[in-house]
């Protein structure tokens, strides 16, 4: 069955920074998004094996599958590198999705983080290409694809090697256009001309172009005064040819209804607001910041439970805002939770090793700790 792109919303909902409420996932809010997502028409929702430790899983099938008619809805989740050691892990780990997601079979499928070597390797070593392909002619999948996190010469190596590839999920967004380490704009060109549908991550950076320094959203609001910053994000990714679905990782109902309201009658940008997009972009990259999305892969396994995305988030607020009460504010209350300090890494590298934006954590958390820990 071929993806029909005039049919696919253009929002769709990111299951990874769902509201939580002590300490875990708040369905009653969840279930009240959802309903929202789907009584506006965007009925895409994309989860991952190891989203929220595995209850985003979980999360999907209380708020949604329990709840809507399966027709009425798409569901995606993702097969990870780092889970599995040995072929029967395919199964194990399908099979304990369709459980946790109660399902009997996902729209869309998806290899998760391919990138050059480590993960990339894994699955050709464990043939899970043709596992998916398996997995489809049973009826369990209906369109297969991957995530990417790798360079552009992997992808093109990738796409030759799998033509059987229906889509690939990327990250996109104009901060991380030329991006040497991503390299968004190179990996949209590649699958462009190759006509392969994209469906696109991190489209405002995780939450870095919603939340501008004053002098940037001003720019933004003298020429549209009620358009958030999020939604300039959404209409760049959003005016690209070739764009399937743009996910966005809410995690409030605010949130989730400025981006419905971008794209229920989307506009995209003029040639003037595209410039105003560079101009503003050219201006955020003159400050050097980390290029952490808060994806939180890092996390999970830290022996010293430290919370990296957020001490990193500390010292970019740090950065951009030439201010230090309220990150060292917000940093506190992180230590109050439980939390490690920057300064209590022991350097096992665990989280450089899952880190798609390739970041060198373990550096960076020390720099971080004589920002925040003295």
């Amino acid at each position: 069955m071929s993806i029909d792109l005039g049919k696919m919303p253009k929002l769709g909902f990111g299951m990874m920074r769902l509201p939580e409420k002590d300490g875990t996932i708040d369905i009653d809010h969840v279930c009240r998004m959802v309903d929202a997502c789907l009584q506006a028409g965007m009925n895409y929702f994309d989860s991952a094996y190891v989203y929220h430790g595995g209850n985003s899983e979980r999360a999907m099938k209380e708020a949604l599958t329990k709840r809507h008619s399966r027709e009425s809805f798409m569901l995606a989740t993702k097969l990870p590198a780092w889970c599995m050691s040995k072929p029967e892990d395919r199964d194990r780990i399908f099979n304990e999705q369709m459980e946790r997601c109660g399902v009997d079979y996902f729209d869309f499928y998806l290899l998760h983080s391919v990138e050059d070597g480590g993960n990339g390797d894994t699955y050709e070593r464990l043939d899970c290409y043709n596992w998916g392909l398996q997995k489809k002619a049973e009826g369990k999948i209906r369109h297969f694809g991957f995530s990417f996190h790798g360079s552009p010469e992997y992808l093109e190596k990738t796409l030759d090697a799998h033509p059987e590839t229906e889509f690939v999920q990327i990250q996109l967004n104009y901060a991380d256009w030329e991006n040497p380490v991503v390299r968004s704009g190179k990996l949209y060109d590649i699958l462009h001309r190759r006509n392969i549908p994209m469906i696109i991550m991190e489209p405002v950076k995780g939450g870095t172009l919603a939340n501008l320094t004053p002098e940037l959203e001003k720019k933004y609001k003298t020429v549209r005064p009620d358009a958030s910053a999020a939604s300039w994000a959404l209409r760049f990714v959003g005016s690209l040819p070739g764009v399937m679905t743009i996910l966005s990782g809410m995690s409030s109902e605010e949130q989730m209804q400025d981006n419905i309201a971008t794209f229920t009658h989307f506009e995209p940008l003029t040639e003037k607001e595209q410039a105003l997009v560079q101009e503003v972009c050219t201006i955020m990259l003159n400050v050097p910041q980390i290029g952490c999305t808060a994806c939180r892969y890092c996390t999970d396994g830290c022996p010293m439970h430290i919370s990296i995305p957020d001490v990193f988030r500390a010292v970019n607020t740090m950065t951009l805002y030439k201010e230090e009460f309220r990150p060292k504010a917000f940093y506190g209350g992180l230590i109050g939770q439980g939390y490690g300090r920057a300064s209590d890494c022991i350097a096992c590298g665990q989280c450089e090793g899952v880190c798609p934006q390739h970041l060198h954590i373990i550096d960076l958390l020390k720099d971080a700790a004589v920002k925040l820990d003295t």
